[in-house]
């Protein structure tokens, strides 16, 4: 079972180099899209869905709602992601906390990354504003072939973590790469036991203009500030 606190596990890493090809076209051509996707990318804002699968009792949960994501330099990723249904919630990660509002509590749970830095950016680099030099570092990837996905044609990316460390938490990615947008339009996670997590984004408007507030909460001043793991 995976050590890293659930709330980590909302974005996500990705991929590396193998040599492949499939009808949808071959994996240098993807990464061309990736790179190109990379070298200008400043942030993103689109719809989400994502579904929550427990193997051991055979459950899902899905909520979907609103990211946003704000790229500052490389390897400084903060996100705001606003959950609407099925219950309003609210998460904002800065590169060192991640922060959890819960309206209806009136309180904001917070979490250090800490020693989970490193894992926590691979979770959160999703193939959003990654080059395919650093994808090659850290994932074994191969060519799925090409789908439909949110209305976007794709090339599906099945990716195994070279770390062992990341294998402990992360046993497999798939990821759906849209052929216009040079980003992920789906990701698929696979966690030790059977469990996964089901990212779709719609609607995605890739380097809109984010000033730095929109990636933080907006928090009353009667919330309530707590430390689950401390």
């Amino acid at each position: 079972m995976s050590c890293i606190p659930k709330p980590f596990l909302n974005l996500a890493g990705v991929c590396a180099v193998t040599i492949a090809c499939a009808r949808g076209g071959s994996l240098e051509d993807i990464y061309t899209r990736m790179d190109r996707a990379a070298d200008h990318f400043t942030g993103l804002k689109s719809d989400f869905r994502r579904l929550d699968h427990t193997a051991v009792i055979n459950e899902d949960d899905v909520e979907s709602g609103v990211f946003l994501l704000k790229r500052t330099k490389p390897h400084d990723e903060r996100f705001r992601l606003d959950v609407n249904q099925p219950e309003p919630r609210q998460y904002s990660f800065d590169g060192h906390k991640l922060e959890i509002y819960l309206p209806r509590a009136e309180t904001v749970d917070e979490y250090e990354v800490g020693k989970y830095k490193d894992l926590a950016e691979q979770f959160l680099l999703l193939g959003f504003g990654t080059t395919s030099k650093e994808l090659s570092a850290a994932y074994t990837v191969t060519l799925g072939g090409a789908e439909t996905v949110a209305n976007e044609k794709t090339n599906r990316l099945e990716l195994i973590p070279k770390s062992k460390d990341m294998l402990a938490h992360l046993s497999k990615v798939e990821l759906w790469i849209s052929d216009t947008l040079g980003v992920p339009v789906q990701q698929k996670l696979y966690t030790p036991g059977g469990n996964f997590h089901l990212f779709t984004y719609s609607n995605v408007m890739i380097n809109p203009n984010l000033p730095d507030s929109a990636v933080k909460l907006n928090l009353p001043k009667t919330v309530k500030v707590e430390h689950p793991l401390k």
